[in-house]
């Protein structure tokens, strides 16, 4: 460790891009984006119980490259010739309990130390479409500057009180046909709530309810609890906006994060995706507490969900979904959930995703 710097642990999560790219194409950069959110919540709920744990999304990428000790992207392949670039999108500060709050995070520190070693080539790094994973690497490189603050805003990271390690440990993405029965609406505002607190300067969370009285539910303003903001289900649009993956149709619920304008900066791009799957890393850690079955779905093509309830098209976007269910019980019957078609015009649906590639992220 540098000299200088406080005990702990500073971890830099990276991309590698190739196999995404492979799979999906055009769509690989913003399930990266979402997968690194997703990581940064587990490891920050796996360390919250043992020590104070910080989080960045906004940091430099070529300050982030530097203190992991790897090259910065555009100078990879002539440092490394052969190897495949990884590509810095968040950071996670690990110390001992009760030390100073006003850490300064390391980066620059650890920055200054050597370069690491060299990475073992990956096989089948060469299957992706060359212009394609370029351009994804180039994107996701670029979006990650930060050259007004490189060293990055940080955030305070907690549990939600009923997620244990065993939480952690069993939390799995669930099979769709078990995510047929509707979750309660108390313990969908608690979910809703989890992924609100995590940046409250972040995107806006929605959930729709499929159930006998199908609706869109915001969260309650100053208070616990569910308002209703659309009468009528969703679910069927969400479905084809969600790369055609028609079992979204039927399930009990999907907590929607959204926002993310069409004329949104680099970093409002990049910090929308990592934040919204930070969040739903913490709120599907929160809803495996509570007994319930969650998925999260990252693939989302032309889902304007403003323009559908009548506001100005391109300003509120579905950047990422967690699919909820409640448990079966030993009395239920086979579940048939038949979906009703939703009250506001909607897109036309997206091609159909192949079976085994729309669990992303």
């Amino acid at each position: 460790a540098p000299d200088g710097v406080p005990p702990g642990a500073l971890v830099v999560l990276t991309v590698v891009a190739s196999r995404t790219v492979a799979h999906y194409g055009h769509r690989a950069w913003p399930l990266l984006l979402l997968d690194t959110g997703h990581a940064a919540a587990a490891l920050s709920l796996a360390g919250a119980t043992t020590t104070d744990v910080l989080v960045s999304l906004d940091a430099d990428g070529s300050l982030l490259s530097a203190a992991a000790g790897l090259p910065d992207a555009p100078d990879w392949q002539d440092i490394w010739p052969g190897t495949e670039p990884e590509l810095p999108l968040a950071a996670v500060l690990l110390t001992p309990p009760g030390g100073p709050s006003d850490i300064d995070p390391p980066l620059r520190a650890w920055a200054a130390l050597p370069r690491g070693s060299a990475p073992t080539p990956r096989p089948g790094a060469d299957t992706a479409p060359p212009r394609e994973l370029a351009a994804v690497r180039h994107l996701l490189h670029h979006i990650a500057e930060a050259p007004g603050r490189p060293g990055g805003t940080w955030h305070p990271a907690s549990r939600p009180g009923q997620v244990t390690d065993e939480t952690l440990e069993t939390r799995r993405s669930a099979p769709p046909e078990d995510l047929n029965r509707p979750p309660g609406k108390e313990l969908l505002s608690r979910i809703l709530a989890t992924a609100e607190n995590v940046r409250p300067d972040g995107l806006a969370w929605t959930v729709a309810v499929g159930n006998a009285a199908p609706a869109l539910y915001a969260a309650a303003p100053g208070g616990p609890g569910l308002d209703v903001r659309a009468v009528g289900d969703a679910r069927p649009a969400l479905a084809h906006w969600a790369a055609g993956q028609q079992w979204i149709a039927t399930s009990g619920a999907v907590l929607l994060a959204h926002g993310c304008p069409d004329d949104a900066s680099h970093a409002t791009v990049r910090g929308s995706h990592l934040v919204a799957g930070y969040a739903a890393g913490a709120a599907q850690a929160h809803a495996t507490a509570l007994g319930l079955r969650s998925r999260p779905i990252g693939s989302w093509q032309q889902a304007d969900l403003g323009a559908a309830f009548g506001d100005t098209p391109g300003r509120d976007w579905i950047v990422h979904g967690l699919a909820l269910g409640a448990p079966p019980t030993a009395a239920d019957s086979p579940v048939t959930t038949e979906a009703t078609p939703a009250t506001p015009p909607m897109a036309p649906a997206a091609p159909a995703a192949p079976s085994g590639e729309e669990e992303r992220p």
